[in-house]
């Protein structure tokens, strides 16, 4: 199981506050299936919620203690049904992303100012592809081409 402190807890716990559950278990248990959906689920989003049906608190507790144990994952949060579990993201699916983007993923952060100029600014990180730019309105676009030379491109014609 995977450790963490109380203050990386409770960061991750505000972060799953808006999340949706992903995996829910019902009256089958915890069968082999779910454990595989739920550790597809760990590697895609790292964070994750599960919705429990059944009335057995106990049941819900040895759930959750099996699936932190056997996933290596950590618990965040148990109430009532849902169980946030944390697991941070492997390093194979971010290589494979790298692979097929080309590489040169890179996070940008965007501050649009608000349109009455009297509010908060909006912020926002956006992970950029190697062949994107952010342009002076805050907007995404594919990097311009180069520009090739006239006498280089006449000589590859002929």
């Amino acid at each position: 199981m995977l450790k963490l402190t109380a203050i990386e807890r409770s960061a991750l716990r505000s972060e799953a506050h808006a999340l949706k559950p992903v995996v829910l278990i019902g009256e089958a248990g915890l069968s082999e299936s779910v454990m595989k959906e739920i550790d597809s689920a760990l590697n895609s989003h790292g964070l994750i919620k599960v919705r429990v049906f059944g009335d057995d608190r106990e049941a819900r507790i040895a759930f959750y203690d099996s699936i932190c144990t056997t996933l290596k994952a950590a618990p965040i949060q148990h109430i009532g049904k849902l169980l946030v579990v944390y697991r941070p993201k492997s390093d194979e699916i971010t290589e494979k992303v790298l692979r097929k983007t080309g590489g040169g993923l890179r996070e940008v952060t965007i501050v649009k100012p608000s349109p009455s100029g009297t509010k908060r600014p909006t912020v926002s990180k956006v992970m950029l592809k190697g062949n994107e730019r952010v342009t002076a309105g805050g907007n995404i676009k594919r990097a311009k081409p180069r520009q090739a030379s006239v006498k280089k491109s006449a000589l590859k014609k002929s």
